[in-house]
């Protein structure tokens, strides 16, 4: 919500997103793709963090104590129109 405030400010400042500054947000949603731009986003793996909170507490309840460690779950970055690709550098002949 906060990424579509800040889209939402820049037009009202007579700003374009992205050709002036790029956007993203995080914990994408399924209509978030439909915005206008369509907002880049970082998407939460929800399938396999249930899946790994099921299958703990399962061997919890089935008498196996679960090891006490974390958990490491890979974002996905989501690239849409809210995001402009940088420029190249540009060098110089010596």
């Amino acid at each position: 919500m906060m990424a579509l405030g800040a889209v939402r400010a820049a037009r009202q400042a007579g700003l374009q997103v992205p050709r002036y500054f790029s956007v993203a947000g995080f914990d994408d949603s399924p209509l978030i793709a439909f915005t206008d731009p369509p907002l880049t986003t970082i998407r939460k793996p929800v399938p396999a963090m249930g899946q790994a909170a099921v299958r703990t507490l399962l061997e919890e309840v089935g008498g196996t104590p679960a090891p006490h460690s974390e958990f490491v779950f890979m974002p996905e970055l989501v690239v849409r129109g809210s995001t402009a690709s940088q420029p190249r550098a540009r060098h110089s002949a010596a």
